[in-house]
């Protein structure tokens, strides 16, 4: 047998010992890694196919995709629960609610903070979840309550410290243009979804740094794609992910990773009721001044609430996706920076990011006009 071919029968013997362990490895990691992995995998077949390699050199690259494939895949093992405990903000309702159930069920530790701790929110985790759970009053708003909540955690876990702080909760408010947002909701919007995650934030993270445990933010993809309605939504969560950001590098050299989840389009109970929607538009009327009034219409105002509606038509009802990207980042040993659970939700914030602008706003134009909504002053008369 010539020197050529044993390099090549050694590459593909090593390949495939390698593309097993790290194939068995994939199937211990819930989450989004399969989409990273068959990325890379179709990434160097495209090569192979592209420049039209030989066999051997095929095999090599191929060989050398599965050594780094392993490496890369050897830190997102996940690391035992031994009963970590992690706090997680915004219990009530959507992915707090059902992330409490999930992390409880795998044997964490569980705190759920709860806007209403007496609740059907809190009623239903402590009836359907184990002891190792507990339910606190927790209005990350309220200063004294996030205290009251710190001091329960400590006294409940003593020397056994926190693992992780999951800054969950959040608000949308109607979704409207910009300038018919009143300013009481742009604050609302910020009060919540940033000052309230780092007020939660400052208060836990001497626990977190004991631990040198794990900061996750619940940020949203409209944090990174500029969506028409959601000015005050998504201006808040674009400054939780720049606080994240920067808190990432800040508590590495203490030990405490952070990470950053951006879910795409899933239904929670985040868009509110058709009661709560009609206070909102009453809100938005009150606070109009009467020419910007003139120039959108009444009836223009009124029809917001649809977008809320087609939100719900159109989101995905599974949430495992974001669930598992959390326990992800809660778990692994090398949790990821930014998680983008949600169909597209990738591509979206990849295209946004290195497209050009023009390009963007010219299809984000015509979806609003499909939509057929638009301001009285714009309507062409007859």
């Amino acid at each position: 047998m010539s020197t050529f071919s044993e390099t090549v029968w050694l590459c593909l013997a090593v390949t495939v010992v390698l593309g097993g362990l790290a194939l068995g490895n994939l199937r211990k990691i819930p989450g989004q890694m399969r989409r990273k992995v068959v990325c890379l995998a179709g990434l160097w077949g495209g090569a192979y196919l592209l420049f039209s390699l030989s066999l051997s050199w095929g095999l090599i690259l191929f060989f050398l995709s599965c050594v780094l494939t392993y490496t890369y895949l050897s830190g997102q093992e996940l690391l035992p629960v031994d009963q970590k405990a992690v706090l997680i903000t915004g219990g009530d309702s959507g992915f707090g609610h059902a992330l409490s159930k999930y992390l409880d069920e795998l044997g964490f530790t569980v705190f759920v903070g709860v806007l209403d701790e007496k609740g059907s929110g809190a009623e239903e985790l402590r009836r359907t979840c184990s002891k190792r759970l507990s339910v606190l009053q927790m209005d990350i708003t309220d200063q004294q309550q996030i205290k009251d909540a710190h001091s329960k955690v400590v006294e409940k876990l003593q020397d056994r410290g926190l693992w992780a702080v999951v800054n969950n909760a959040g608000i949308i408010c109607l979704p409207a243009d910009g300038e018919l947002i009143p300013m009481t909701d742009y604050k609302k919007c910020m009060a919540v979804n940033f000052f309230g995650a780092v007020e939660v934030t400052k208060a836990f993270l001497p626990l977190l740094r004991k631990s040198k445990g794990r900061l996750v933010n619940i940020s949203s993809m409209a944090a990174g794609v500029p969506m028409e309605k959601l000015a005050a939504y998504s201006s808040s969560k674009a400054a939780l992910t720049m606080f994240s950001a920067v808190m990432r590098q800040e508590l590495s050299k203490w030990g405490v990773k952070v990470s950053v989840i951006q879910p795409g389009g899933f239904r929670t109970n985040i868009a509110g009721t058709s009661e709560m929607w009609s206070k909102l538009e009453k809100n938005i009327l009150d606070h109009l001044s009467s020419d910007v009034e003139e120039d959108y219409g009444k009836d223009y105002i009124l029809q917001q609430r649809n977008y809320l509606k087609s939100i719900n038509i159109k989101t995905n009802t599974d949430i495992s996706p974001v669930l598992q990207d959390i326990r992800h980042a809660v778990s692994a040993k090398s949790p990821f920076a930014f998680y983008a659970p949600g169909a597209l939700a990738y591509c979206l914030l990849f295209f946004v990011s290195f497209s050009p602008t023009g390009i963007f706003d010219y299809f984000s134009k015509k979806l609003c006009e499909v939509r057929g909504s638009m301001p009285r002053a714009l309507i062409k008369q007859p």
